[in-house]
C-alpha cells in the first residue's frame, strides 16, 4: 500500500469547506467562507519585530468591504512595529493578507484569522520585515542551488500553575514523556495541540519534557511558589516560510489556552539552575522538488547534507544573535543539560550543536516486525525522512530572522567548495577521542554573540537581504543586555546571592518573545 504525500492536502476546517489545498486559496474562496459561515470579523495578523503575533480587527460591515480588505489589506504605523529600524516620518506600511494562511479563529466566534505580509508604499515587499527577508533568502537559495529547505520546529515551554495537592508529584529532570497522574496539565496540552493542529495541519506530536520544578523560587509574583511542568509541541517538516509563521502562531495559541485555564506559559530560555531550559530546535531537510535528498541510496548522509552542515557550523556563532537573544539564553547553553556548547556535529548525540537524529532510511515498515499477522507492505512516497537538527536556538529566538540566517548559512555551505572538508573536520563520531576543547565554543553571552554577528555581518547583508539597520538593531539589543562581565560581577557574591542574581536574569524575560 502506497501512502500519499502528507503535504498534499492539509485537513484544516477551511480545506474541508473549500476542498482544495491552502496554496490554491483565492479571494473568492475566502469570500465564500465569509458569506456561507456567518463571518462577522476578520483578524489581520502579522509578526512584529518582537516575534509576537499582532492583530488588527476588521468588522465585516458588508461583503463589499470584506472583499476590499482581502484585496488591498490595511495601513499600519510601521514605526511602532519596527521601532529603531525605519524612519518615523515615513513609516506607513500596508499589511496584505496571505490567503493560504487563513483560519477559523479558535478564540472568537464568527471570526476569520489570516496572516499578512508587509508591503511598502511602492507596492514592493517591505524589507524591514523579517518575513520578507526570509522569503527573499529562500528564493536566493533556490536560485543558487535548485534546492529548497523544509524545516520543522521543536517548541518547548513551561506551564506554570498554582498547585493545591501533593499527590503523584513529578521528579526533577525526569519528566520526559511522562503521563498522568505524574503530570497535571495533560488536558491543557491536548487543547493546545488540537488548536495548533486544526490551524496548521502540521503538528507531529506533543509530550511532556524533561523539566519539572515543584515550587519555583522567584521575586516575580506571577510565578513565585508555583509548579512548573515542561512540554514540547513538535511540527512536521514544512516549507521554511510556513514554519516561520507556525512558531509564533503556536506561541499565541499556547499563551491563550494557558490564560483561559488560569495559568502562565513561558518560552523563556531558563527558569532555574540545574533544570532543563526551553529550547527551540530546528530540523532541516533539503528537498529537490518534493524529494528529500539528505541521504544516499545506502542510507548515509549525502554530500549536500554534509555541505549544509558545514555551512551551519561555519556560521553557528553569529546565528546565536538571532537564536539566543537574551542573557538567560547563555545560562541554558551549559554542559550536562542536553544543550550544546561547542561547534561540532554528531550522530544522535544531544550535546552536539548539530545532531543527526535516527531516521527511517532503510526501514519503511517496521510494524511488520512486531505485528506478525500484518501482510500488506507499507511503501512511503515521501522517501527519506532524514533531517539535521540545530540545537542551539531557544525560546528567545526571533524565528523569521533566525531561519533567514540559517538559509544564508545553507547557501554558503552548499556553494563553498571547502564546506565538505570543513564539516568532516568538525565531526564528533561515537567513540571519538576528541574532547569539547578540541572545537570552537559557542558564545557565552549576548555581548560575545553581538561581536560574532558584527564580524560576519557581510554574510547577512550580502545582496541586500538584511539591511544594515536591522543588523545594527540586533547588535544594539544584544549589547543592551550588558552581560559581558557577568561572571566577574557574580564572582564575589555568596552562593545564595549569586543564585538570586541569576534568577533575576532568568525571570526578567518571561513573556518577551
Amino acid at each position: 500500500m502506497v501512502h500519499q504525500n502528507y503535504n498534499e492536502l492539509a485537513l484544516t476546517p477551511l480545506v474541508k469547506i473549500l476542498g482544495k489545498n491552502p496554496n490554491e486559496f483565492q479571494r473568492k474562496d475566502l469570500m465564500k467562507v465569509i458569506e456561507e459561515h456567518n463571518i462577522k470579523q476578520i483578524n489581520l495578523h502579522y509578526i512584529g519585530f518582537d516575534g509576537k503575533l499582532k492583530e488588527l480587527k476588521v468588522p465585516v460591515n458588508s461583503y463589499k468591504y470584506a472583499e476590499l480588505i482581502l484585496a488591498q489589506g490595511e495601513r499600519i504605523d510601521g514605526s511602532s512595529i519596527f521601532k529603531g529600524i525605519i524612519d518615523p516620518s515615513n513609516s506607513d506600511l500596508y499589511i496584505v493578507p496571505i490567503y493560504k494562511t487563513a483560519f477559523i479563529s479558535p478564540f472568537e466566534e464568527n471570526t476569520l484569522g489570516i496572516i499578512c505580509r508587509f508591503v511598502d508604499k511602492e507596492g514592493k515587499p517591505a524589507m524591514c520585515s523579517p518575513y520578507n527577508i526570509l522569503v527573499e533568502a529562500h528564493k536566493k537559495l533556490e536560485a543558487n542551488t535548485n534546492l529548497k529547505l523544509n524545516v520543522l520546529g521543536e517548541l518547548e515551554f513551561y506551564i506554570i500553575y498554582d498547585h493545591k495537592d501533593h499527590l503523584f508529584r513529578g521528579i526533577p529532570q525526569r519528566g520526559y514523556h511522562q503521563s498522568s497522574p505524574f503530570v497535571k496539565s495533560r488536558q491543557m496540552l491536548n487543547e493546545m495541540m488540537d488548536i495548533i493542529s486544526t490551524i496548521t495541519a502540521s503538528v507531529k506530536y506533543a509530550h511532556s519534557e524533561v523539566g519539572y520544578i515543584d515550587s519555583l523560587k522567584s521575586t516575580d509574583t506571577e510565578i513565585s511558589g508555583k509548579r512548573c511542568e515542561q512540554y514540547e509541541i513538535e511540527f512536521l517538516p514544512r516549507p521554511i516560510e510556513d514554519m516561520a509563521n507556525y512558531i509564533p502562531l503556536a506561541k499565541w495559541v499556547i499563551r491563550n489556552v494557558a490564560y483561559r485555564w488560569g495559568c502562565t506559559a513561558t518560552f523563556t530560555p531558563k527558569l532555574e539552575e540545574g533544570m532543563a531550559g526551553n529550547g527551540l530546535h530546528f530540523h532541516m531537510e533539503l528537498v529537490d522538488g518534493k524529494k528529500n535528498i539528505m541521504t544516499n541510496s545506502d542510507g548515509n548522509l549525502s554530500t549536500q547534507a554534509k555541505k549544509l552542515i558545514g555551512g551551519l557550523l561555519k556560521h553557528a556563532q553569529s546565528m546565536t544573535a538571532f537564536g539566543n537573544s537574551v542573557s538567560s539564553a547563555y545560562l541554558r547553553l551549559v554542559a550536562h543539560q542536553e544543550a550544546p556548547t561547542t561547534v561540532c556535529w554528531s550522530e544522535q548525540n544531544r550535546a552536539a550543536l548539530i545532531r543527526i537524529p535516527l531516521g527511517w532510511n532503510m526501514h519503511e515498515d517496521l510494524a511488520k516486525l512486531v505485528n506478525p499477522y500484518q501482510k500488506d507492505s507499507y511503501e512511503a512516497e515521501i522517501g527519506s525522512r532524514q533531517t539535521v537538527e540545530l540545537r542551539s536556538p531557544d525560546g528567545s529566538a526571533h524565528v523569521h530572522l533566525l531561519l533567514a540566517a540559517i538559509v544564508c548559512a545553507a547557501i554558503d555551505g552548499l556553494t563553498d567548495e571547502n564546506s565538505l572538508a570543513f564539516a568532516e573536520k568538525l565531526h564528533f563520531p561515537k567513540g571519538s577521542n576528541k574532547k569539547p576543547g578540541d572545537y570552537d565554543s559557542l558564545p557565552t553571552s549576548c555581548y560575545e554573540s553581538a561581536e560574532a554577528l558584527n564580524n560576519e555581518r557581510y554574510l547577512y547583508e550580502k545582496d541586500g537581504l538584511f539591511s544594515k539597520e536591522i543588523i545594527n538593531h540586533v547588535i544594539k539589543k544584544l549589547q543592551a543586555e550588558e552581560d559581558n562581565d557577568i561572571n566577574n560581577r557574580f564572582s564575589h557574591l555568596t552562593a545564595d546571592k549569586r543564585l538570586q542574581a541569576t534568577r533575576e536574569i532568568m525571570h526578567k524575560d518571561l513573556h518577551k518573545h
